[in-house]
């Protein structure tokens, strides 16, 4: 069948929708006033039927060309189980209306089809048929209703091919997590190879020429950078996944950054390390995660601030028993653009890209593990000034003697 018209049938306003587009295919056809009328009518009672049981009906108005002659069809679907199948006697005065009724089902869909068979003296051809669908894929709407009907399917089929998307999407993350993780899993284990013999050489570089003691020293280097991009993508595939895990503990956090002392200044060696501790505070903290941000944190400062600068790490408490930590540095610093997406996952500041190495998960993560926490995490920075970013985490067991005025 040549499909002319297409209709869904939803309620009873599509039923006299329905007759109308009925009524007009058979006027353009030039069909006789009664043929018209009984056509519209035996549509419009098989569209009752329809509606009255499913409102998942399809109607299609057409022509078919058998044998050089041509038959007007209206031709109904909808889908359903056998059980929901329309009783053929519901169709009894459509099937009185028409030479032609037939039904069949085929994958759930149902059908229902009728036609008339129309007279040679229409001399309809292939290029009559093609205007008559150029006509009606033109045609205003006959009514409001069908204004309103068509807006909602345009809104229809947009919402169902962003559905698509979005599924297509969630498929590719996923597909792209589960590679992430599978690996950085098998990267971890030559890595920690790699990174153990090269620290075993080292232990013995009075053995070793003053240049391979130089190329040890760089495998080195290179392997714990290498041994921290893995760490972050295996963090990120974790956090995609919902498998971030935290043991928290009740911690003194002055006591915890004193005891991180050392390795933060051996984070950021050709810089100056100020700690300026707060009043003593207990938070719940998960020590392997928050040690995360310490780092991540500090290292940043120093990577982007010259050699040789000051790097601050600052705590306070609020009246209010929240704790307050600051890094600051003097170093590139941002665009207020690039302060509103710093915490995105693999965004990196332009000022960054050039120059800088990394993939921008680094500080995604941070703002993860500190909203996990209770948490809240934010940065003030100008541009070529440098940074500051601040993180905040609710005291355990406020003590009012203790906060800083």
């Amino acid at each position: 069948m040549q499909e002319l018209i297409s209709l869904t049938l939803e309620n009873e306003m599509d039923l006299v929708l329905a007759q109308k587009k009925a009524i007009k295919l058979a006027e353009k056809l030039k069909l006789r006033l009664s043929t018209q009328a009984i056509f519209s009518t035996a549509i419009a009672e098989l569209c009752r039927v329809v509606i009255d049981y499913t409102d998942t009906g399809v109607l299609s108005l057409g022509l078919k060309e058998t044998s050089s002659t041509y038959s007007l069809l209206g031709v109904i679907q909808y889908q359903g189980q056998k059980e929901n199948l329309i009783p053929e006697e519901k169709f009894f005065y459509a099937k009185k209306l028409v030479p032609f009724f037939e039904t069949f089902v085929l994958d759930n869909v149902f059908t229902i089809e009728i036609g008339i068979k129309l007279p040679l003296s229409l001399s309809l051809d292939l290029v009559k048929v093609k205007e008559l669908k150029s006509y009606f894929n033109l045609q205003p709407p006959l009514s409001t209703y069908e204004v309103v009907k068509r807006k909602n399917s345009e809104l229809s089929i947009i919402s169902k091919d962003k559905d698509a998307q979005l599924k297509q999407s969630k498929y590719i993350d996923d597909k792209r997590n589960e590679f992430i993780s599978i690996a950085s899993h098998e990267l971890k284990t030559p890595i920690t190879i790699i990174k153990a013999y090269t620290q075993l050489a080292l232990a013995r570089k009075d053995q070793c020429s003053d240049q391979v003691v130089d190329f040890l020293m760089k495998i080195d280097s290179q392997s714990t950078k290498l041994k921290n991009l893995v760490e972050q993508l295996l963090d990120t595939s974790k956090i995609e996944n919902g498998k971030l895990e935290y043991h928290f503990e009740e911690v003194d956090l002055n006591a915890f950054i004193e005891e991180m002392q050392f390795l933060l200044n051996n984070l950021i060696p050709d810089h100056s390390l100020k700690i300026d501790l707060g009043p003593t505070v207990m938070v719940k903290i998960d020590r392997e995660r928050m040690s995360q941000v310490f780092t991540n944190l500090i290292s940043n400062s120093g990577k982007y601030s010259k050699t040789g600068s000051l790097v601050s790490l600052k705590t306070s408490v609020n009246k209010k028993g929240v704790l307050t930590v600051a890094v600051t540095d003097n170093g590139i610093g941002m665009a207020k653009l690039g302060i509103n997406k710093i915490f995105d996952k693999y965004h990196r500041d332009k000022q960054a890209i050039n120059g800088y190495s990394g993939l921008g998960m680094g500080l995604y993560i941070c703002s993860v593990i500190i909203k996990d926490h209770g948490g809240k995490i934010w940065v003030k920075s100008t541009e070529n000034k440098g940074s500051t970013f601040y993180f905040s985490l609710m005291e355990v067991s406020p003590s009012t003697n203790l906060y800083a005025q």
